[in-house]
């Protein structure tokens, strides 16, 4: 045997022997080859199997993570800024008075948008609004690259997103924010319509100048409506979303060239968008928004008629306090623009230019207010409250807390001649009956203690008619009065024609009723001389033309009318005032240029001067009133504007005048129908005197009216249907001849008596004759203290 070692089966190399399951070794197949393993780069890339499970495992994230945050987000309430809305409050043209509120809001449907404003928004926004889903990766894009190639800044967000972040979320840049953002963007374009999403995205907007929503933007920059704005300025207030602040070419005119840039762009998408027609486009001019339009702040008047209107309406029950307080109204007053800048002018003109608060003390005392109402529909057109809301809060129109005075006279008149009464010896109350004037006398018939007021001046006058008592306001005479009338039907007169029954100091006054010890405000007692002037018919005044919230009407009171007295009573009364203006306290009043009357009033201690008076067509009052600016205790105005003292006829009747010609300057001039109580013509007999001749008293030729007030024309020894009829152009001469027509021997007029009214009117009897233009009497001029 060889020395050579032999091969060896499997099982004997191993030690193993042959046996069951044993095999020999198969060589490797030719084909299979070992995969070369990746070296250098190659080896940092994934593998096709890595892609593909990563993918599938971030689509599943994906999915999931959506409808997880799509169950999980839901839409939210509103934030509390993006539903408040300011409550706009407007004079009666329509035009802005004051917005109030802290957020300069005013909410308005889809309607109430031209449609050249929804288009320019949508130009500058979101052009395919309507064709898009809620969510478009292709306008992130796209807004992205005209930002980067100077197309002008535009938002990746779609308008309902910018909606959501507006009314629902809160302005921070945050993931969270903007992950939420999304999914309520989702769901709301499924809830609502595209159009209630742009109406919401529309009033949420911010445009600068404090204005959300475009509404309040048009006032803000245009002083029109959304309704109004044309493709110019609709295109502006468009540009203005993107940076409100910095495209304001008023306060930064650096940037111009900029936001016309920007102006461009949004006209041009109109134009590619079927909007806006080329030629339309091409004659646009770049709209330049004004400098100032009408504030919305409570400064000057307007935060005096706000809170006087808001009092309205709650004491009204037209909207509750808490709803008001949520804003969205639109309350349309019927307050006049042109009449309350004219009151304001007339304030200015007559007495504040004439203080001067630096070198005299009382002057800082001096307030003022008035109010004025239309005679026959009760509203109220016109009010002055004080210099300035946010400098005098107390709004002097409607305070109830400075006596009125002898402006209260009237009203114990009009009582006598409405309840028929008479004197301590018989005699009828009427223009002519005759008192005895004498100051301090003591009041007779009355059951109280002693009752003896003095006279302005404690003036002497012995015997004197009504008419002369009320031109030269006699206290004696009318403390007299008061009592032969009898306090509560005066008090129950003074209500009826307007005044409030919560009327401090109207109750149980006694005779000083009748010298004005109640505290009426300066509104009261317009509508107490407007029911007077309206032949003895009342309304409760008004300030409420209507009242909207969101486009809905809300109902108002009605306002129903009542002879509050006879038409006998009131126009009797108001023969009697038309003496003040023409020749008695009031006469500054004659510079209004129209048939007037009225009385003049001063409170005790001087701290209030009134005069009230009226047209046929307008009832004003204005009151001047001291007030310590720091205890705001009442003060005397002895020596205020430099005179020894301010009275009814003097700064108020200037005043009144003023405003009422501007006021009335468009409308005809008109005279005074009236129809008096039956025997006003006729004198009465001086106490305990059977003669039928007029009064003793007075000089004729005293130019503070002494002596009897019948006018030449007028016989006392005449009966009464002989008189002459007052008509209604103001001229009259000769008889009566009974003609309905108004026409008389020896002239003609413009219309007869009104021989129609109300049953307890009575026959028709004449007042003082007027001359031309309605007025009667001179001029005068000098000064009387009332």
């Amino acid at each position: 045997m060889s020395d050579e070692p032999q091969p060896q089966p499997p099982g004997e190399q191993s030690g193993k022997q042959p046996g069951k399951g044993w095999a020999p070794r198969k060589p490797p197949a030719a084909a299979a080859t070992k995969r070369p393993e990746r070296t250098g780069w190659r080896r940092l890339l994934p593998t096709w199997r890595m892609v593909l499970g990563g993918l599938l495992v971030a689509a599943a994230v994906v999915i999931g993570g959506f409808f997880l945050g799509y169950h999980l987000v839901q839409i939210p309430a509103a934030n509390a800024l993006a539903t408040q809305q300011a409550n706009v409050y407007l004079y009666a043209d329509g035009s802005v008075i004051a917005r109030d509120g802290e957020v300069n809001r005013e909410n308005v449907t889809l309607s109430q948008i031209s449609e050249d404003a929804r288009h320019a928004v949508l130009a500058a926004e979101d052009r395919d609004f309507y064709t898009e889903s809620a969510i478009d990766p292709q306008a992130m894009v796209r807004g992205a690259w005209n930002t980067l190639t100077g197309k002008g800044k535009q938002s990746g967000s779609t308008i309902t997103q910018q909606y959501v972040k507006n009314y629902y979320l809160r302005q921070e840049q945050t993931v969270t924010r903007k992950v939420k953002e999304f999914f309520i963007a989702i769901k709301l374009d499924r809830e609502q319509t595209k159009d209630q999403i742009l109406e919401g995205y529309l009033n949420t907007s911010f445009f600068g100048r404090g204005a959300y929503g475009i509404q309040s933007a048009a006032h803000a920059y245009y002083g029109m409506d959304a309704s109004e704005l044309d493709a110019g300025r609709a295109a502006y207030l468009a540009a203005l979303v993107n940076a409100p602040s910095q495209y304001d070419v008023i306060t930064h005119p650096e940037n111009r060239d900029t936001v016309e840039d920007r102006w461009n762009y949004v006209l041009d998408g109109m134009v590619d968008e079927g909007w806006l027609s080329p030629s339309e486009r091409a004659g646009l001019k770049f709209p330049v928004p004004q400098r100032t339009t009408v504030s919305t702040s409570l400064s000057g008047q307007r935060g005096y008629i706000v809170n006087i209107v808001k009092n309205q309406l709650v004491q009204n029950d037209i909207v509750d306090e808490d709803a008001l307080d949520t804003g969205g109204y639109r309350i349309t007053t019927t307050l006049h623009k042109d009449k309350q800048d004219a009151f304001v002018d007339a304030v200015n003109d007559k007495l504040m230019d004439r203080l001067d608060q630096e070198n005299r003390e009382v002057d800082t005392f001096v307030r003022a207010g008035g109010a004025s109402v239309d005679v026959k529909t009760g509203k109220v057109v016109a009010m002055y409250n004080g210099i300035d809301y946010v400098k005098q809060y107390t709004p002097n129109a409607t305070r109830r807390d400075f006596q009125v005075g002898s402006s209260f006279k009237p009203f114990v008149f009009t009582a006598a001649v409405e309840n028929g009464s008479r004197t301590r010896d018989g005699h009828p109350i009427t223009p002519n009956t005759v008192y005895d004037g004498t100051s301090e006398r003591p009041v007779q018939g009355w059951p109280g203690d002693r009752y003896a007021p003095e006279n302005e001046d404690h003036r002497d006058y012995g015997d004197i008619t009504v008419r002369e008592a009320t031109d030269k306001s006699v206290n004696a005479v009318y403390a007299q009065m008061a009592v032969d009338v009898g306090p509560d039907k005066v008090r129950q007169t003074a209500i009826d024609l307007g005044l409030s029954e919560n009327t401090p100091s109207l109750s149980d006054a006694g005779p000083s009723i009748a010298l004005g010890v109640a505290t009426a405000s300066v509104l009261d007692m317009a509508q107490a001389y407007a029911t007077l002037a309206n032949h003895g018919k009342h309304g409760d005044y008004t300030m409420i033309e209507k009242v909207t919230q969101n486009g809905r009407d809300i109902d108002l009171p009605d306002r129903h009318t009542r002879q509050a007295v006879s038409r006998q009573a009131a126009d009797t009364t108001t023969s009697v005032l038309r003496g003040v203006v023409e020749n008695g306290t009031a006469t500054a009043a004659q510079t209004a240029g129209r048939p007037a009357a009225g009385k003049t009033g001063t409170a005790e201690e001087d701290t209030a001067a009134w005069f009230a008076g009226y047209t046929p067509d307008l009832a004003t009052v204005v009151a001047v009133m001291g007030q310590d600016p720091v205890t705001a205790g009442h003060k005397s105005l002895y020596g205020a504007m430099g005179l020894p003292r301010i009275n009814g006829g003097g700064a108020p009747a200037e005043i009144w005048g003023q405003y009422t010609r501007e006021a009335l300057k468009d409308v005809p001039v008109t005279a005074f129908n009236l129809r008096l109580q039956p025997g006003a013509w006729k004198t009465q007999p001086p106490p305990g005197d059977s003669s039928t001749g007029p009064s003793s008293s007075g000089d004729p030729g005293d130019d503070n009216g002494g002596g009897s007030e019948a006018p030449a024309e007028e016989s006392t020894g005449q009966d009464e249907e002989e008189q002459p009829r007052e008509q209604t152009d103001g001229t009259t001469t000769g008889g009566d001849t009974g003609d309905d027509d108004g026409t008389t021997d020896g002239g003609t007029t413009t219309g007869g008596t009104d021989d129609t009214g109300d049953g307890d009117d009575g026959g028709a009897n004449g007042d003082d004759i007027p001359g031309p233009d309605g007025l009667t009497g001179a001029l005068i001029q000098n000064s009387r203290w009332d």
